[in-house]
């Protein structure tokens, strides 16, 4: 049966009009403040509806890639990444658009960004979800993806208040491929690197199991309600991260949101953040002392949440399940943790570490991925711990 031969559920009319008006009254407040801001907003739920719609989550397709073979998810990914990589590049060279300056998604290489993306790879397989995958699951109505939410939003501000030990141990420092070896170089080397993985892949027997484009045609109907095919939202997701490069000044990022939700909760209970070293200065001082709405980061997480819950009510797959075994609810708390733990380690998640990072030609987006893939391979394994190879094999 293609895809086009399966039957949705009737639009659950009442969720979208719900979200509808959600995000309306969203967007309406924010463009009375900063157009800006409401422009993000609008990005962020075209994020969501992309994710959601095209079910693009990292964490399936390296799941499905170690036990199966199956590479569709990942050819989609090198794809999105090679787009990126040629939309950012002129931008980021000049270095200035529209009158505002630009800067790439550009980290320090270093043993406690390896150790971050590596558990933040575990993370993934056990909580069952990734950054994006987390946001757009919970957005459309899955429980346990908001618990994991909820303690990868306590991992980051843990790992947080680590990171003035963390980051004395060894490290290269930042380098841009783009700085130190010139534009044209650095993209075409990137893009030889992303064509060497795909054929290396092939040649180790794994291959795209999965249509990647409209199987059985397309129609209006599956425009609007989904699913999407990979390469279709590959190819938003890139857009997507362009536009945000232009208005935000910088690259697509989502986890920053959840160890500042983390923060701000902790201060309302009690906690003082000035007996951190992170938190008592500079930015994060800022941030902390400003309303969520006036974070970037925040603004299109909570973007791509109302989009995820649109695109959700949709097709019509609102059903929130509250039965879930208690290894799993372990499992998504562990996870959890270690998701929000290694993001912040390793200066963000599959999005903003690796995805943008790549896109911006820094080479901690290339170490990141290879230290998550380590990572997802023994959380592939320690999922049968907790039951959760029926249900996420």
């Amino acid at each position: 049966m293609t895809t086009a031969a399966i039957a949705l559920p009737p639009v659950q009319r009442p969720y979208f009009m719900a979200a509808l008006a959600v995000a309306v009254g969203f967007f309406l407040h924010l463009l009375g403040s900063s157009g800006r801001f409401a422009l993000l907003f609008a990005i962020g739920i075209g994020l969501g509806v992309t994710l959601y719609h095209a079910a693009f989550g990292f964490t399936g397709a390296y799941r499905r890639a170690i036990l199966g073979k199956d590479i569709s998810g990942v050819s989609a990914q090198l794809i999105m990444l090679a787009a990126a990589m040629l939309l950012f590049a002129p931008i980021l060279a000049q270095g200035t658009v529209f009158g505002h300056g630009v800067t790439g998604a550009v980290a320090p290489v270093s043993v406690s960004m390896a150790f971050g993306a590596l558990i933040f790879g575990i993370g993934m397989q056990l909580a069952g979800g990734c950054g994006s995958g987390t946001l757009f699951t919970a957005g459309g109505g899955n429980l346990r993806m908001a618990l994991v939410l909820v303690f990868f939003c306590a991992g980051g501000l843990w790992a947080s208040l680590d990171l003035h030990w963390w980051r004395g141990l060894p490290g290269i420092g930042e380098m841009s491929l783009g700085d130190r070896l010139g534009w044209g170089p650095a993209i075409l080397l990137q893009l030889a690197a992303l064509g060497l993985i795909y054929l290396g892949l092939r040649l180790f027997g794994a291959d795209n199991k999965r249509p990647l484009w409209w199987a059985g045609g397309f129609t209006w109907q599956r425009l609007l309600r989904g699913p999407w095919p990979l390469l279709f939202g590959a190819g938003l997701l890139a857009l997507l991260n362009w536009a945000t490069l232009l208005v935000a000044g910088h690259p697509w990022s989502i986890t920053w949101a959840f160890t500042l939700w983390g923060a701000k909760a902790a201060v309302a209970l009690g906690w003082d953040p000035a007996t951190s070293v992170f938190w008592a200065g500079g930015f994060p001082r800022a941030a902390l002392a400003r309303p969520v709405l006036e974070d970037v980061t925040s603004v299109m997480d909570i973007g791509i949440v109302c989009g995820a819950f649109m695109a959700a009510s949709l097709a019509g797959k609102v059903a929130p399940n509250v039965r879930i075994p208690l290894p799993s609810l372990l499992a998504a708390a562990i996870g959890g943790l270690l998701l929000g733990y290694g993001a912040r380690l390793a200066y963000g998640c599959n999005i903003g570490a690796f995805f943008s990072g790549v896109a911006s030609t820094s080479l901690h987006g290339w170490a990141w991925i290879i230290a998550a893939i380590v990572g997802n391979v023994i959380g592939v394994r320690l999922q049968p711990l907790f039951g959760l190879h029926k249900a996420e094999a």
